[in-house]
């Protein structure tokens, strides 16, 4: 069989409520299907943190400054998206009493709570389990491994869990339709609605698989770095997730950019992973996808430029721009 010639684009995203998110370079779209069946899509610039930008180039180092600006982004996005949601379902009296402030320190403390529970159960609480097994297990390097495996399992039962409930299954099929508007241009077609339902669903630049790499790369350092205390054990676990998270970008950024077999095998394991977080979008997300890549790039030149495709029939999904009464 023929293998698949692709091009990277540059271009990344992920879904938000009801819509979904493109970035290219220092511009991102978030496009969002509204309640009366129109797609809006609203346009701004994140150029992230300045001091990031000096080490962007540094290999192993980039990597922390790209996770924290992705999940700041990210965070952007979604409250983004919230905002349109709100004000079609909001009465008009909410809006003027100013609650919208404090909503926003709500969201950030709770990002921040969620953000410190993650830690304590995806780092912290496999290792306790772990340690039960020290007695039977002789070898500590085999105890990090079952720790390794253990923090896996609990993140894949985590998604089984979330993905019952019907507003993350929705979430899923628009994570899917994100990455079928890059399959779709990246492999040298035309973006149209048609031509996207039949891209893939899973990409080796997604998130899913940076998490899956997270827990590899731990699984390693862990195995080689050790400590008879327990408190410092516990406090590794936390300092060295920017080291681990430095070291699976390096290997996400491999896997977007080459086709080593190498790279391959190791990326099994996060493409297997998406098939959780990935549903299969209807066509109406799929013009949602098309409308936040659109917004931020010129796909058309992209093809001409990565494969000598001029594309001549107009192809455009109509997106309404954001209502700046309804943002507020």
């Amino acid at each position: 069989m023929k293998k698949q010639v692709t091009s990277y684009s540059g271009i990344g995203g992920q879904a938000v409520l009801e819509g979904v998110m493109m970035r290219n370079h220092e511009k991102y779209s978030v496009a969002v299907r509204r309640t009366d069946g129109r797609v809006a899509v609203d346009v701004e610039e994140y150029r992230g943190a300045s001091v990031g930008k000096i080490f962007r180039k540094i290999p192993f180092v980039r990597g922390i400054f790209v996770f924290v600006d992705s999940l700041t982004l990210g965070l952007r996005a979604l409250n983004r998206s919230t905002d349109y949601y709100e004000a079609e379902t909001d009465d008009p009296q909410d809006k003027k009493s100013g609650s919208g402030t404090g909503d926003r320190i709500l969201s950030a403390i709770v990002t921040i709570v969620s953000f410190a529970i993650a830690i304590a159960v995806f780092m912290l609480l496999p290792y306790f389990l772990a340690s039960f097994f020290k007695k039977y297990i002789a070898s500590e390097g085999l105890v990090a491994v079952l720790e390794g495996v253990m923090r896996i399992a609990i993140f894949i039962a985590y998604i089984l869990l979330i993905s019952l409930m019907k507003d993350i299954r929705r979430l899923f099929a628009y994570h899917g339709a994100e990455h079928k508007c890059i399959n779709c241009i990246e492999s040298g077609k035309p973006l149209t609605v048609e031509n996207a339902r039949n891209a893939t669903r899973l990409h080796k630049r997604c998130g899913s698989s940076f998490l899956i790499f997270v827990m590899l790369v731990s699984i390693v350092l862990f195995f080689f770095i050790r400590t008879d205390t327990l408190y410092l054990r516990l406090l590794l676990r936390i300092l060295l997730i920017p080291v681990i998270a430095g070291i699976s970008y390096e290997l996400i950024y491999l896997a977007g950019r080459t086709d080593f077999l190498l790279i391959r095998i190791l990326s099994a394991p996060g493409l297997w992973l998406q098939r959780l977080t990935t549903k299969e979008p209807d066509d109406e997300m799929l013009e949602v996808g098309i409308a936040a890549v659109e917004a931020v790039f010129d796909w058309k030149r992209y093809l001409s430029d990565a494969f000598g495709i001029t594309v001549t029939e107009e192809n455009t999904i109509t997106a309404e721009p954001p209502v700046e009464e309804d943002l507020q």
